[in-house]
Parts: C-alpha cells; sequence; structure tokens
C-alpha cells in the first residue's frame, strides 16, 4: 500500500455512515464490537491486516477487478446455449474475442474506480477470480498500490466449462495439494468463487470435496457460484460441511437469484450457520428481493446476510456512466432502507459480516 495509506482514516462518506449508523468515529477507529479469535487476519494482496482496520466502510465480498478479456463472451455464449439447450456444463467455451477495449486492465481506468468505490463508503473489495478466468494477481498488486484499495484476491477453480484440462483427471486429493500450494506462495485470502454451473456435476462434486480439503488444511474461508437460480446451494453445503468445514466459514453464493417469498432454501442454510449471497446487487432486477431480505431479517438472519454486486463488465463501471463497484450501497441499500431496514442492520451486514467472514488464522506464515 502507499506509505500515507492509514486503513482507519475514513472518508466523508464513511464517517457519514459511521454517524447515521449511532456509531462514534472513535468507535469505528477503535476496536470493533465483532470478536475475532486471537491472531486472525485479513488477508490482502499486499499485507495481512488486522480485521479491526476494515470497519470504516463496506467489504464488497464478492466482486472482479481482473478476468481474461475473453471470459464474458465465453460466459454469455455458455450461459446462451444452456438456456437454449440445457446444461452446457461439459461444452467447451466460445473463445469469441471481444470488441471493446479492455478497460480491466487499464490500471488507470481500474484505480480511478477503485478510488470512487472508496469515496462512495468501500473499505474493501474482494476479487472473486482465480487463473481459470484469468485473474492476474500481479495487478491486484499494482491495483491496490495505486488505488489505496485494500483488496482480497480469491483462488481455487471456477465451474466446470472453466476448468483446466488436469481437472478432469486429477482426483480431489491431487486437486488439495494444488489448492494448498497456492494458497502457501501467494497472497489470497479465500477460496471462491468456487462454482456449479448449472445442475452440479461429479466433477463439481470432487472439486468441492478438494476445496473443503484444502480448507481445513489452510482455514481460508470459501464463497461459492450456484447455478441460476440459485441451483445445488443446499448441496455445495452438505459437501463442504461433509468434508470439515464449518458453515460460519462459508457463503452460498447467488441465492438472490432464487426468488422464493418463503425464502425457504435460504432459511434452511442460514439456520445451520451459513452465510448466504446476495451478490448480484445493484439493478433494477434486485427490487424483487428486497422482500426477500426484510423477511430474513425479521427471521433474525441478519447475521448470515452477505451483499455484493459481482461487477464484472466495464460498462457498469464509472468511467462508462455506469454506478460503478460501490453499487450494492449507492443502488441496492437504498430499496431496504425505503423497505424500513435500519441503518444499524445494514452497517452490520456490509461491515461486520465480511469481516466475520474473511477473518482467519493461519496454519503457516505469509510469504514475502
Amino acid at each position: 500500500m502507499p506509505a500515507n495509506y492509514d486503513p482507519t482514516r475514513l472518508t466523508r462518506r464513511q464517517a457519514m455512515w459511521a454517524m447515521a449508523c449511532g456509531v462514534g468515529v472513535g468507535t469505528i477507529r477503535g476496536a470493533a464490537a465483532t470478536q475475532f479469535p486471537k491472531g486472525a487476519i485479513i488477508r490482502t494482496v499486499l499485507k495481512d491486516v488486522p480485521p479491526e482496520s476494515l470497519t470504516g466502510g463496506a467489504t464488497l465480498f464478492h466482486e472482479h477487478l481482473s478476468l481474461a478479456p475473453d471470459f464474458m463472451p465465453r460466459w454469455m455464449a455458455l450461459y446462451r446455449a444452456q438456456n437454449s439447450a440445457g446444461s452446457a456444463a461439459a461444452r467447451p467455451a466460445s473463445t469469441a474475442a471481444p470488441t471493446t477495449p479492455d478497460l480491466m486492465h487499464d490500471i488507470d481506468v481500474m484505480s480511478e474506480e477503485m478510488r470512487a468505490a472508496q469515496k462512495e463508503g468501500v473499505a474493501c473489495v474482494v476479487d472473486g477470480g482465480h487463473p481459470d478466468m484469468g485473474r492476474d494477481l500481479e495487478f491486484l498488486k499494482q491495483l491496490s498500490s495505486k488505488s489505496g484499495m485494500p483488496i482480497v484476491a480469491g483462488c481455487g477453480y471456477y465451474t466446470q466449462p472453466f476448468y483446466p484440462a488436469e481437472i478432469a483427471t486429477w482426483n480431489e486429493e491431487q486437486i488439495a495439494q494444488e489448492l494448498i500450494r497456492q494458497v502457501n506462495s501467494e497472497p489470497v485470502g479465500v477460496f471462491g468463487e468456487i462454482g456449479s454451473w448449472d445442475e452440479i456435476t461429479d466433477t463439481e462434486r470432487k472439486v468441492f470435496r478438494a476445496v473443503g480439503k484444502a480448507h481445513v488444511a489452510t482455514n481460508l474461508p470459501i464463497f461459492t457460484h450456484t447455478g441460476i437460480p440459485g441451483k445445488s446451494a443446499l448441496e455445495q453445503l452438505d459437501i463442504l460441511e461433509k468434508a470439515g468445514v464449518k458453515p460460519q466459514r462459508i457463503v452460498i453464493g447467488h441465492v438472490g437469484n432464487l426468488v422464493d417469498p418463503n425464502v425457504e432454501i435460504h432459511k434452511a442454510i442460514c439456520k445451520r450457520g451459513a452465510f448466504i449471497g446476495f451478490d448480484r446487487q445493484g439493478g433494477a432486477a434486485d427490487a424483487r428481493q428486497v422482500p426477500m431480505v426484510v423477511s430474513l431479517i425479521e427471521a433474525g438472519f441478519a447475521d448470515n446476510l452477505m451483499f455484493a454486486s459481482d461487477l464484472s463488465t466495464p460498462g457498469q463501471f464509472k468511467h462508462n456512466n455506469g454506478p460503478g463497484y460501490a453499487k450494492t450501497l449507492t443502488v441496492w441499500l437504498p430499496k431496504l432502507r425505503e423497505a424500513g431496514v435500519k441503518e444499524e442492520t445494514l452497517h452490520g451486514i456490509m461491515v461486520d459480516n465480511p469481516r466475520r467472514f474473511l477473518a482467519f488464522v493461519p496454519k503457516n506464515p505469509r510469504r514475502s
């Protein structure tokens, strides 16, 4: 991070949030009420930080800051194929070349996006990519250093259409050992996003079991990608728990896509102690998820909720007159406020829950 970077220094927006939540700025700058295990850290790409250092704003637990230029064209081709002809899990992804500038690898543009997000109340961003999605770890380091935004990098494997070829022949122990190697040699702070494309496949189950083993060996938390609309959510949790992962170390992602007024699956996951991700927030379509979130809060599950936007296309950048990386705060949260959700509750979801999820006690020291 820059020499003058101070993780306890609040932007005007962050200070206003603290006051709106009824929390003094002095309290925000000091020890947080949330308790963490002795020795717990949050591993960012530049350094390990105490969880208490990220109390001055929101942590977005699932965004994308570095993707291969052809990742989204491949993703969209698979999504269209799935909708037109059933599951696409076994098909190779299209390699259609993008036709727009690669702004996601423009360090100046991305730094401005991060600075804009900071001004709107974001204190930390988790990048949910890894090598099979084209994530560039060195770029993330450069971006964090230039912008001053703490960034947590994910690692692992995404979904079967994007797996490297060796996953088909490796057993789960070989996959687990590769993941452990990544954690011990790279500045990664979370397994994620770990996914199933549509209906979960046997190969994806193998990867989930391997991720569970790697978690037990490293303590890194895990967040997932469930097939649209929220398919395999319960099975993902089953597999990880059976591998020895405590539910409190897991976010089951994209369950906001599972639109259910009774939020039965959502409640079932929360009752087991896991987090659930409403992580495609900040657009016109997310209004239908407001009553679901309100129902979960009223049922006592505010401590299990996680919000983010999964931003992955430059069309949403401030640079392109979009809402930017803070859209979870600027577009989604106002809808919840209008529905009567209290500021104190929102602060807990956006500030405290991600820190509880990301904080872990490393089993091995960080390598420089």
